[in-house]
C-alpha cells in the first residue's frame, strides 16, 4: 500500500445503479445503440420488442462488421474510450459509455453476442442482479456461451458478421406486470410506436439516398421523417452560412416550411413530427448527419410561438465539436459556444421573420388577386389600439342572406352579437396550450364543405357573376382555397350540368 494514495475503486453494484440514472428514455436509449451499428458499417438494423410480461425482451441486431473477443471485452467496459481521444470522422460515439448506460437504463441484464467474418461468435453479459448477489463489489463480466439459448445463438448464424444486444428484465418499461396485463401491454406498444417515430427522426438522413441504412422495427422498415420537407416544392430554403469557432466549422441552413394551405392533410400531419408543429420549430443540430436536437432555440432568448412554427434551421457539426458544443452523453442536448451566439441569433431572427410573414399573411396572394372585398368571411379591424373581428358584409353568401331576408334587423343583430362575443381570450389560451389541436376548416366534413361551396358559388352566379369568373373566385376564396381538389371536382360537376342544360 502506497503512502501517497489510496485505491478507491468504485463498487460495481453502486456505480451501475448510478449509471442507470443518466436520464435516458427508451427511444433515446435505442438510438444510442443504433449509433454503434451505423459506426460498425451496418446496412441493416433490426429492433424487435417482444411482449411477455416480466419476460419481455428487446433485441437489437445489425449486420455490421462485428467484434472479436478482445474488442467485445473492451466495448463492455464502462468508459471504454476517453472522450478526449481522436476518433474516425464518421464515428457516432464519444464517451465510451453509450452501449452500457443506454442498455442498463432500460434493463437489468444486458447480453451482447457478436461475430466478425474471420472470428467465431463471442458473448459477454452484464447482469446487475448477479453482481449485487455476490456481495463483493467486483466487476464480473459473464461470458459462458450457455447464458443464451441455442435459438438465440442461431439468430447470428445466418450472417457473416454482426452484433446482437439482448435486453432482459426490462424493469424500466415492464416491471413485474404479468403477461395478461392489458394496460401494461398497451403501454409497451405505445412505447414501441414512440421508438419508431424517434428513430425515423434521428436517423432520417441515413435512411434515404445512396448507401442508405434500413432500420426494421418489429419486422417493418422505418420511413424517414425529414423535418425540412426538402422534397416539397413550397418549402423555402434560405441562404446557407458557415460559422467558425475554435477551428470547428458549423454549417447553417435555414428553411421556412410551407403554410398548411400548401400541404395535403397527410403532409401537414406528417410534418408536425412526434411532438407537434410548435415543439419542432427552431434549430436542428446534427453531428455526422445524426440528429441530436430536434427543434430548440438554444437558449438564445427566443420563445416557441405559434407564428414562428414554420421556421426550422439545420446545423451540421463534426464529431470533433462535441466538447465545444457541450454535447451530453445521451446525445440529446447541445449548447452553442458563446462566440457564435450573436450570429445564431441573427440567423434565427431572419428565419423567424420570414416564417411569421408566411404564417400571418398567407392570404396575401389571394388578397392581391381577389381583394379584401370578398376573399374572407372575417375581417380584422383595429380601433383605439384594440383588435376586433367583423363578419364581412361583402362576402357573397353574407350579401345574399341579407338581400333575400324579409327582415334584416334580426340578422344584423345576430351578426353584431356574434362579432361582439368572439371568444378571443379562450382561443388564445387554447392555441397556446394545444397549438396543433385546431383542425383545418371542414376537415372530416366533406358534405358540409360541399354544401357551403355550392351555396357561395350559387350566390355569386345569382348576383350576376359569370360562371367561369365565379369558379376562379371560389378557388381563391378562404377556406375553399385549402381544398383545391374538392373545388375542382365540384366545378367539373357544375360544368357537366351546364353542358347537359345546353343540350
Amino acid at each position: 500500500m502506497s503512502d501517497d494514495y489510496d485505491l478507491a475503486s468504485p463498487g460495481a453494484t453502486e456505480l451501475f445503479e448510478s449509471l442507470r440514472a443518466f436520464g435516458y428514455d427508451l427511444p433515446t436509449a435505442l438510438a444510442d445503440i443504433i449509433d454503434n451499428s451505423i459506426t460498425a458499417r451496418a446496412r441493416n438494423v433490426w429492433v424487435d420488442m417482444h411482449w411477455a410480461g416480466p419476460h419481455s425482451r428487446i433485441m437489437i441486431r445489425d449486420d455490421g462488421c462485428g467484434m472479436t473477443e478482445d474488442a467485445l471485452r473492451q466495448a463492455m467496459k464502462p468508459g471504454s474510450l476517453s472522450p478526449l481521444a481522436d476518433r474516425p470522422k464518421d464515428d457516432l460515439g464519444r464517451f465510451g459509455l453509450g452501449m452500457k448506460t443506454a442498455s442498463i437504463s432500460q434493463c437489468r441484464c444486458l447480453t451482447v453476442l457478436s461475430r466478425t467474418e474471420r472470428s467465431a461468435a463471442v458473448l459477454r453479459r452484464w447482469d446487475l442482479d448477479y453482481i449485487a448477489s455476490t456481495g463483493t463489489g467486483e466487476w464480473r463480466l459473464l461470458k459462458r456461451p450457455d447464458l443464451l439459448s441455442p435459438e438465440d445463438h442461431a439468430r447470428l448464424d445466418c450472417q457473416k458478421s454482426g452484433t446482437i444486444l439482448f435486453w432482459d428484465r426490462l424493469d424500466a418499461l415492464v416491471g413485474s406486470a404479468p403477461a395478461d396485463d392489458e394496460t401494461a401491454q398497451r403501454h409497451f406498444r405505445e412505447r414501441a410506436d414512440a421508438v419508431k417515430h424517434h428513430l425515423a427522426m434521428v436517423f432520417h438522413r441515413f435512411l434515404k439516398g445512396r448507401g442508405a441504412v434500413t432500420i426494421h422495427m418489429n419486422g417493418r422498415p422505418i420511413e424517414p421523417w425529414d423535418p425540412f420537407l426538402e422534397d416539397i416544392n413550397f418549402t423555402e430554403p434560405l441562404s446557407a452560412e458557415t460559422l467558425n469557432a475554435e477551428g470547428e466549422r458549423a454549417e447553417i441552413k435555414p428553411f421556412v416550411l410551407p403554410h398548411h394551405s400548401r400541404l395535403t392533410p397527410d403532409q401537414h400531419a406528417a410534418a408536425a413530427g412526434p411532438n407537434g408543429w410548435n415543439a419542432h420549430q427552431g434549430f436542428y443540430i446534427y453531428r455526422n448527419r445524426r440528429l441530436l436536437v430536434a427543434g430548440d432555440w438554444l437558449g438564445l432568448g427566443m420563445q416557441k410561438e405559434e407564428h414562428f412554427k414554420l421556421a426550422r434551421i439545420r446545423i451540421d457539426l463534426a464529431n470533433s465539436a462535441d466538447l465545444l458544443w457541450q454535447i451530453d452523453v445521451k446525445k440529446s442536448r447541445a449548447r452553442p459556444p458563446a462566440v457564435l451566439r450573436s450570429d445564431l441569433q441573427r440567423i434565427a431572427r431572419t428565419t423567424r421573420n420570414r416564417a411569421s410573414s408566411i404564417y400571418r399573411h398567407r392570404g396575401k396572394i389571394i388578397q392581391r388577386q381577389l381583394g379584401d372585398r370578398e376573399a374572407f368571411l372575417w375581417t380584422h379591424l383595429t380601433k383605439h389600439g384594440k383588435s376586433f373581428y367583423r363578419i364581412n358584409r361583402d362576402h357573397p353568401l353574407v350579401r345574399k342572406v341579407l338581400e333575400v331576408a324579409q327582415e334584416r334587423a334580426p340578422i344584423r343583430a345576430l351578426f353584431s352579437l356574434i362579432e361582439q362575443t368572439v371568444p378571443a381570450p379562450l382561443i388564445v389560451i387554447n392555441n397556446a396550450e394545444t397549438p396543433d389541436a385546431f383542425g383545418q376548416p371542414f376537415d372530416g366534413a366533406p358534405a358540409e364543405l360541399r354544401a357551403a361551396m355550392k351555396a357561395v358559388f350559387n350566390a355569386m352566379v345569382e348576383d350576376g357573376r359569370d360562371r367561369a369568373e365565379a369558379a376562379r373566385a371560389l378557388l381563391l376564396m378562404e377556406p375553399f382555397s385549402s381544398w383545391p381538389e374538392v373545388v375542382t371536382a365540384f366545378l367539373d360537376e357544375v360544368a357537366r350540368e351546364a353542358a347537359k342544360s345546353a343540350r
